[in-house]
């Protein structure tokens, strides 16, 4: 299976398996009243290994990388995601890579610095019904993926599982 994210509290996924079927949705890591603050991470950490239980096994996995955040929660928050992300992706030797927002936009719209609405009615028209523009963002990085041929194209350094290039609901 290749598996793409948009990393954040409320994180987007889209699955495609072997067999072509695409799954995709949304999981929320909103903290809890008296959560300490590694709970989140931890929560993202299991859903991340009941994901690949329910995948048997994960060739590739993409996500969009944000350069500029909102603010400086948005940016440590996103920082313990994609921590959390990197270690479990070496930890379970599946070949990761980051992929600029502005590459994903313009692969779907056509404008690198499109708006959310533009991405939702994109992944729209390529036959998807997106519930929110984080679903819509996997989806239209797994277009990424699929149509570039990123996954035939990965090139796997011996020492780490980073690329070496710049009907199951597990949806709660």
């Amino acid at each position: 299976a290749i598996l793409c994210l948009d990393l954040g509290t409320v994180t987007g996924f889209a699955i495609r398996f072997r067999n072509g079927a695409v799954l995709s949705g949304t999981r929320a890591f909103t903290p809890r009243r008296f959560d300490g603050g590694g709970m989140r991470y931890l929560r993202f950490r299991g859903w991340l290994d009941e994901v690949l239980w329910h995948c048997r096994k994960i060739e590739a996995l993409f996500f969009e990388e944000v350069r500029a955040h909102a603010g400086t929660d948005a940016a440590h928050v996103f920082g313990g995601f994609l921590a959390t992300l990197i270690a479990w992706c070496e930890e379970h030797d599946i070949a990761y890579e980051g992929v600029p927002v502005g590459t994903i936009k313009r692969h779907v719209t056509g404008k690198g610095n499109a708006s959310k609405q533009a991405v939702i009615e994109a992944v729209r028209a390529l036959g998807h019904e997106p519930e929110d523009h984080n679903e819509a963002d996997a989806l239209a990085l797994l277009h990424w993926v699929i149509d570039t041929g990123a996954v035939r194209g990965m090139a796997r350094d011996r020492k780490s599982t980073r690329l070496n290039s710049s009907d199951t609901d597990i949806t709660r």
